[in-house]
């Protein structure tokens, strides 16, 4: 038997360094870019879909609520958390969505590990889309449930998932609009087939709220499953709502149970007031605005038709992603820094962010948009493309 080596503790972490080489060689490394408070840049890498987050009326609700309430929640939820705010912000954004009722956490990562954790355990069976997003990845590994990952957009594969399962309990996660591609799951099919099996259906809605559906509503709401006994949608408060901030939304004995059961929630210190604030007010600007969202969809299906006629392997959105591959992670990294170069910020997504294992460029659309925003963006991306780029 092998000795365990004792190291010294300045080579504890050596083991890092050889990582990291790793990563270089790949073309992986990824770094973090300070940007200034205002910037003359066209922003297309955020999730400012409603372009809300400099609102005037959102700010000063932003403002006025950490004057009165304090720069932050002071604890979790359960002890001095919870808020005013936050109890009128659950109670409109269930309104909204047609839901029962609602529960607010402090990102929308933690209501998706929270929302996973707590609807699953021991005794269930997970059956998700190969492709969600990595909060719901996260509360697979830590849901102590036996968990298959099913072929991208394949309705077929869960329900075969779903016959075969040994557990008598199932829960079927998925997201509405994915955040790599922009695409949307067929919400209607898998509520069937949830419905024929006995499953629940856990639905993350961050792209889709805000964007999709009457007034917003989200995906969920637009295939007619927002009151849905068996559904659960969850949600961010950063992307839309231009805020910060999560929360799930569903059936009131849902809602309870996670109140008790959800860790994230339990132990985390609560959404700041200001956000809870923030977000409140970006939702009443969309219940005032309402053809909001269809501004968002009708820029990104221009931008993505032009880089589409221009030869670029570009989606087409379902909501305000799109998706523009690149021939390798190398040269997605180079030509989104050229973008940057001249003005325009694109996302740049490569493994292991992107399940595929394709690179590419990620542009997110925003309603705010003119068609001289628009105008350029198309130029900058089609004219930076590198060889290989084309279809």
């Amino acid at each position: 038997m092998n000795a365990i080596p004792q190291l010294p503790p300045e080579n504890v972490f050596d083991w890092l360094d050889t990582e990291a080489g790793k990563r270089a060689d790949a073309g992986l490394v990824r770094r973090l870019r300070a940007r200034p408070a205002q910037a003359d840049e066209l922003d297309l890498a955020g999730n400012d879909y409603l372009g809300l987050a400099r609102d005037k009326r959102v700010v000063g609700a932003a403002a006025a609520a950490a004057m009165r309430w304090g720069a932050g929640a002071t604890g979790s939820r359960l002890v001095t958390g919870s808020t005013e705010l936050h109890a009128e912000l659950e109670l409109e954004l269930a309104r909204f969505c047609g839901a029962q009722a609602a529960l607010v956490f402090s990102s929308g990562f933690a209501a998706n590990l929270g929302a996973v954790t707590a609807l699953s355990g021991a005794e269930s069976a997970i059956v998700t889309d190969k492709y969600i997003h990595a909060s719901l990845i996260e509360g697979c590994r830590l849901s102590r449930a036996d968990v298959a990952a099913v072929a991208h957009a394949t309705p077929s594969a869960i329900e075969h998932a779903l016959s075969t399962r040994r557990k008598p309990r199932a829960l079927v996660v998925t997201d509405s609009v994915f955040s790599v591609d922009g695409d949307l799951a067929p919400l209607d099919e898998l509520a069937r087939i949830c419905r024929a099996a006995g499953a629940a259906l856990l639905v993350d809605d961050a792209h889709g709220f805000g964007v999709l559906g009457e007034g917003g509503r989200g995906a969920v709401h637009a295939a007619g499953l927002s009151a849905s006994p068996d559904v659960v949608t969850t949600l961010t408060l950063s992307k839309s709502l231009g805020a910060q901030g999560g929360a799930v939304v569903g059936p009131r004995r849902v809602i309870k149970h996670l109140v008790d059961t959800a860790r994230s929630f339990i132990f985390d210190t609560a959404l700041a007031p200001a956000s809870a604030a923030a977000a409140l007010t970006a939702l009443n600007v969309l219940k005032a605005d309402p053809e909001l969202p269809t501004r968002v969809t009708d820029n990104a299906g221009n931008i993505a038709m032009q880089l589409k006629a221009a030869g670029l392997r570009a989606s087409i959105p379902d909501a305000a992603v799109i998706s523009v591959q690149a021939p390798s992670a190398e040269a997605a990294v180079a030509w989104a820094e050229s973008c940057a170069d001249q003005g325009v910020r694109v996302g740049c997504f490569r493994p292991p962010s992107v399940p595929d294992g394709i690179s590419r460029l990620r542009i997110t659309v925003r309603a705010d948009l003119t068609e001289a925003n628009v105008e350029r963006a198309v130029k900058v991306i089609t004219s930076t493309a590198p060889r290989g780029a084309a279809a």
